[in-house]
């Protein structure tokens, strides 16, 4: 994390117990106050942001805050390649500096506008907090501060809240239901935007649902992704990786990559379909060129809606494919329904770009049947106050939540943490392999450990609704 030295360029200044802003009120608020473990009310009493990098080797933004009873919390941003057109900006520079990826914008945002109006406050107050910045910002997609910015300051005051509280970051997000470890989704194979001349689908995954624990289903999803190594080396293809730490060999046809898993799951000793299934990210927006227009390159042919949602049936009736993602283009909405409508109760239909985490979206979803399960992803929204609100709908709504990543990512694992605190049944980090991916599995073995006998693992319980 950045040295949070005696002097971090900026100082908190007047009464500390009456702190001023935008959107404060001083008899009104949201949450009742969280008193640190020495029993005092813990302030917001410095921030810090820096300009650091990513996974990709791009600027992001690193957040510090550091608190009044001596807390700290720290936050990086990822950052995404696939993006939907409804996410909240990634502000960036556009000038000389790292090709214009810079981030001094926004590290300036947080510095001169954000902590200015959030100096004082307490930690606890998350909501507050959010919507003060988010009233700042004064746009739906944080266009102003830049979602890195809010996102950074959001997130690091969580962490720094749960700190002063004496709990781990998950147990501070508890949200009431029972703690579960979640199904993690193995991207082991990539494409599309992840991996060029790869695949035109851009994730295929293995999903150790089929067993008791997590260490257990992570052990069974590094097997599979090492002999799928050897696999693919056998074939005489390429071992190079993706973004996200999955295989990318040049392929003939999408359908390869799903007999290619197919293959490493037997190969490694598993059962398809019993304990081990198959998910796709299919990134249909990235091939649409046109609404309801498909145009894939391996094979060489273009699809109507319909005739992708058939290329899906098939595969649904010969592989054991449990969850698919994205496998419409965002601005295919009407299509979404019908895609619902035929395969909903035979496996799960993520949404991430049709929704792009956003409650309002989200809510039209459900009340238009568009999907069964959501793609939650902190930065795309870019607050943690509206992630919670997001996660909350879905579960009432009775859909799927998978916490996600990003291609552009860091070594902060608080997804970990957010994916156990809520419940949310399923993560997706990346294949078993690179640094700021292990962080989050990492992460998961330790919080498994630390619940003990309470760690109940999700599982199959997560698709039990999907008739196969």
């Amino acid at each position: 994390m950045a040295a949070l030295g005696h002097d971090m360029g900026i100082k908190l200044t007047g009464n500390q117990n009456r702190p001023t802003g935008a959107g404060y009120d001083s008899q009104k608020s949201n949450h009742p106050a969280r008193r640190s473990v020495n029993n005092t009310l813990a302030l917001i009493e410095n921030i810090k942001a820096l300009e650091v990098l990513d996974s990709r080797g791009n600027p992001t933004v690193e957040v510090d805050i550091l608190l009044s009873d001596g807390a700290i919390g720290s936050a990086l941003i990822p950052s995404g390649a696939s993006t939907g057109a409804n996410e909240a900006l990634e502000l960036r520079d556009g000038d000389d500096r790292y090709l214009g990826r810079g981030v001094l914008k926004a590290i300036a945002n947080v510095h001169d506008k954000i902590a200015p109006e959030i100096l004082g406050r307490e930690a606890s107050n998350q909501e507050e907090i959010d919507n003060v910045m988010t009233q700042m910002d004064g746009t739906d997609l944080l266009k102003n501060l830049g979602a890195n910015a809010v996102l950074g300051v959001s997130l690091a005051v969580a962490r720094a809240a749960a700190q002063s509280a004496g709990q781990p970051l998950y147990q501070y997000l508890d949200q009431g239901k029972p703690l579960t470890l979640p199904v993690p989704m193995l991207n082991i194979i990539n494409g599309g935007r992840h991996a060029h001349n790869s695949t035109d689908f851009q994730e295929f995954m293995v999903i150790p649902a089929g067993f008791d624990t997590f260490r257990r289903a992570l052990q069974a999803g590094v097997e599979i992704y090492h002999a799928l190594k050897d696999i693919i080396d056998g074939k005489g293809l390429s071992t190079n990786v993706g973004d996200e730490g999955g295989f990318a060999p040049t392929l003939e046809a999408n359908r390869d990559a799903v007999e290619l898993a197919l293959e490493a799951i037997e190969s490694a000793g598993y059962k398809p379909g019993v304990e081990v299934f198959l998910g796709m990210d299919v990134a249909a927006s990235e091939f649409s060129p046109d609404k309801g227009s498909y145009v894939l390159k391996r094979p060489a042919m273009s699809l109507t809606s319909g005739g992708l949602l058939d290329v899906y049936d098939t595969w649904l009736n010969e592989y054991p494919m449990i969850s698919i993602e994205d496998g419409l283009g965002e601005d295919d909405w009407e299509s979404w329904a019908v895609m619902t409508e035929r395969f909903g109760s035979r496996v799960q239909l993520v949404a991430d770009d049709v929704y792009t985490t956003n409650p309002k979206l989200i809510e039209k979803g459900i009340q238009d049947k568009s999907s069964n399960a959501v793609l939650v992803k902190l930065n795309q929204i870019g607050t943690v106050t509206k992630t919670l609100e997001a996660i909350r709908m879905t579960q009432d709504a009775g859909w799927g939540v998978v916490i996600s990543h990003r291609s552009g990512e860091t070594e902060d694992s608080s997804i970990a943490d957010l994916a156990v605190g809520t419940s949310a049944g399923q993560i997706k980090a990346g294949a078993p392999a690179r640094g700021e991916r292990t962080a989050k599995y990492n992460r998961l073995l330790r919080l498994e450990d630390e619940l003990g006998d309470n760690a109940l693992y999700a599982g199959l319980s997560v698709f039990e609704k999907y008739q196969k």
